[in-house]
């Protein structure tokens, strides 16, 4: 067959312009293409598996050692625990009878067949079974002190394993040590048990190599040995020597571990070439009976091609007539088909109105037309709060609602171009816009039109749009500068709050440029570690203490000096780096709490990005566990923004970590619009009242008649309420009289840095003190 297959293949060599041989040679190709693959990938995962084999091999074979180092450390201690409960062995000990003592040992280290049987005395004296030996018996009394009685310990310069007795007279009076060989001859007798040929060692720390030292412990790696790639494992032991670090080491070759698979690489190898030869015959064969029918297609669809409409005589076999119907109905229906690619290469699906791309061909030929008498304007539309639209009343919602936005603009705006840009944004291009329109008037219509209460099904929406305006050439001559002037506009709007309108200024361009700055910095500081936390008291009044901490985030900029949070925390929770830096700041401050003295809490602002992915429970649990905060000291500050999106998720969250004693607290309390709804909803520890409560104070009215009502509200449901932002002594006073427990504000300490934490609780304690005596 392939000797046939190679006359077929001479055969197509001679004619290689016909389309059968094109055909054939493309199907060979391929099939050799998907051998070659298929035999790398194969050799690939047989390579990958013995080696991931011999790694389970070699990690089984050193838990067999350790269980057998074990097994024989423990029957030295059994052996020498029947002697030491001897009478005649504690009595020769404690009358200091050597003799007897000797006797003794040399007994049992012929009996136990044990290297050696000694006797150590509380000060360190060493007798031995016999003859004089190299024990270091201060460093092992060093180890038997931290309750260490097996181990490995030198014994006449080389390392032994050992195991020791207590000889007690009733309490403890001394050691009975005994010693066994560790050489390479016990190793090669431990190797002969293992499944797989290994060589193993035992070796001080001291005296490895710097490879074999730099390699994790308990850990398989592949490191080079004098005959090739090894794969190593270092096991600790159990020292029972002070300064000794005795390490278990095993080697496995790895060229050793391949042989066995050697011989199915070849088996594969000659399968596929075998498979390859058979594969190209029949692609010879199946070429030949598809060329002719396939030559007449080929020579109907290039005069097509060349704009002679010719359809192809429908004949020949099933599949051939089949064919050929196909092409003839390809060309009646191939302009309609590139009229509707076309439109929907331009238009947006859902809306119909034009896409960025067909906005941007619009926009390039007007910019080409643009004076100052014929101007360019471009408007960026973008819904406010559109996702929690979508994930509070459904995505068709969402859907009817840009809908609207699109069909209000085109009517508005019959003569220019509205188009969708995907989301919810939107695009407006007039061009020719005469100088003396009013571009203010014209933005005071839009904003008439669009940010107005609109009814959708049954529901009554308050329709918010923010947008942005640029007019070329005032503000730019080329598209790409008007299309960014436009979208720094639309920032600002955004920024200025919902429903705003803002015109493009030189301005927006610095500050656009000042945040692209921060947000470089901001992203290397992370990576440098240059964030700080400080730490603001809150103080409760009737205790007249300090009961915790609200940690605050501060960034000492190496050259522009402390940055306020105000600045930097806006970027870092448009860019999704709020994430880390909230990570960050858990640790951190479970770590700075759990140095703190008594009870005291301390209190983390959890921002509403921290909740998207799984990991702030994984954080928390890892922050309490690393630091040993006990996790009642641990308080997250909320605000109710975190409840917009996916509230019941939002809710298992919280009561997730409340189950794991972790405090929940709600800040600002006050200023939002549903806030008594999420008491409701979840069972808070803590209120905070938003200081443009507190500051009110002082000038009576409504402020003290709200704060008493929430500090009401909060003792009736069992909740802590904390007043936020006191300063002056007369707020004080009022919270006091009102009957708000807690306070926070520079009235007890501006924040401080965490080294400075102790003595500002000892400062606080000490003035709480005079006022007592002065009392």
């Amino acid at each position: 067959m392939i000797r046939q297959a190679r006359l077929q293949l001479r055969h197509l060599a001679r004619n290689t312009r016909t389309l059968g041989a094109r055909v054939a040679r493309v199907y060979i190709g391929l099939l050799i293409a998907v051998m070659a693959v298929t035999i790398i990938v194969a050799s690939s995962g047989i390579s990958l598996f013995a080696h991931r084999a011999a790694e389970r091999d070699l990690a089984a074979n050193a838990r067999v050692f350790e269980q057998i180092i074990a097994s024989r450390q423990q029957q030295m201690a059994d052996a020498g625990a029947v002697v030491a409960r001897d009478f005649g062995f504690r009595e020769a000990f404690a009358t200091g009878d050597r003799a007897t003592l000797s006797s003794a040992l040399a007994s049992l280290r012929e009996r136990t067949g044990v290297r050696e049987a000694a006797v150590i005395s509380l000060d360190g004296e060493v007798i031995p079974s016999a003859g004089a030996r190299q024990i270091n018996g201060t460093a092992i009394l060093s180890a038997l002190d931290k309750d260490e009685n097996r181990g490995v310990a030198m014994l006449d310069g080389d390392l032994a394993l050992a195991a020791a007795v207590p000889i007690e007279l009733p309490d403890l009076a001394g050691w009975l040590l005994l010693f066994n060989t560790l050489g390479p001859a016990d190793l090669a007798e431990l190797a002969r048990l293992s499944a797989v040929e290994v060589d193993g060692k035992v070796l001080d720390r001291a005296r490895m190599t710097p490879t074999l030292a730099a390699l994790p412990l308990a850990k398989v790696e592949t490191v080079s040995g004098a005959s090739g790639k090894e794969l190593a494992q270092v096991s600790a032991l159990k020292s029972l020597e002070a300064g000794l670090e005795p390490r278990l080491i095993l080697t496995h070759s790895l060229a050793t571990a391949m042989e066995g698979f050697h011989q199915l690489q070849w088996v594969l190898a000659l399968i596929a070439l075998a498979g390859a030869a058979i594969g190209a015959w029949l692609s010879i064969r199946m070429a030949r009976g598809i060329a002719r029918p396939l030559h007449l297609l080929a020579k109907a669809a290039r005069k097509y091609g060349a704009g002679d409409v010719e359809k192809v005589q429908v004949e020949g076999d099933s599949e051939v007539r089949s064919l050929a119907r196909s092409f003839n109905a390809m060309v009646d229906a191939v302009e309609e088909r590139e009229r509707q690619i076309t439109y929907a290469s331009l238009h947006d699906s859902l809306t119909s109105l034009p896409n960025r791309r067909y906005f941007l061909e619009k926009l390039d030929r007007a910019m080409v037309r643009q004076s100052a008498n014929s101007r360019t304007l471009v408007a960026f539309f973008d819904i406010d709060d559109f996702k929690a639209i979508n994930d509070t009343m459904g995505h068709p919602v969402g859907d009817s609602l840009l809908c609207n936005v699109a069909s209000t603009l085109q009517e508005r705006f019959p003569d220019a171009m509205v188009a969708r840009f995907g989301g919810d944004e939107f695009g407006l291009l007039i061009s020719g816009l005469d100088s003396t329109v009013d571009c203010a008037n014209l933005a005071r219509s839009i904003d008439a039109v669009l940010n107005r209460e609109v009814v959708i099904g049954r529901q009554t929406i308050l329709q918010s749009v923010s947008f942005g305006i640029a007019i070329g050439p005032q503000d730019a001559n080329d598209a790409d500068a008007l299309l960014k002037c436009a979208d720094l506009a639309l920032f600002r709007a955004k920024s200025d709050g919902k429903a705003t309108c803002h015109f493009f200024e030189s301005t927006l361009d610095e500050e656009a440029s000042r945040r692209r700055r921060m947000e470089i910095d901001l992203r290397r500081a992370i990576r440098e570690g240059e964030f700080e936390l400080y730490f603001q008291p809150l103080y409760s009044l009737s205790e007249e203490r300090v009961k915790g901490f609200e940690a605050l985030m501060r960034w000492p900029h190496p050259e522009h000096g402390m940055i306020s949070p105000v600045d930097f925390i806006p970027i870092a929770e448009e860019s999704g780096m709020i994430v880390q830096l909230g990570e960050w700041a858990i640790r951190e401050a479970c770590a700075q709490a759990a140095s703190w003295p008594g009870e005291l809490s301390v209190a983390v602002n959890i921002s509403p990005r921290q909740l998207l992915p799984d990991s702030l429970g994984t954080c928390v649990v890892q922050a309490l566990a690393a630091s040993g905060l006990p996790a009642a000291r641990l308080e997250l500050e909320i605000t109710e923004s975190v409840f917009i999106g996916d509230v019941e998720r939002t809710l298992r969250l919280l009561h997730s970590m409340q189950s794991l004693g972790v405090r929940i607290a709600l800040d600002d309390f006050g200023t939002g619009y549903s806030s008594l709804s999420y008491l409701r909803s979840f069972p808070f520890d803590k209120l905070k009242i938003d200081q443009s409560f507190v500051r009110a104070l002082a000038e009576g009215g409504s402020a003290q008649a709200i704060v008493r009502a929430i500090t009401t509200l909060a003792d009736a449901l069992g909740i802590e309420a904390l007043a936020e932002g006191v300063e002056t002594v007369d707020d004080l006073e009022i919270l006091r009289r009102i009957g708000c427990n807690m306070i926070q504000g520079y009235l007890i300490s501006r924040p401080v840095c965490s080294r400075d934490v102790n003595a500002l609780l000892q400062a606080l304690a000490n003035s709480a003190d005079l006022r007592a005596n002065a009392a």
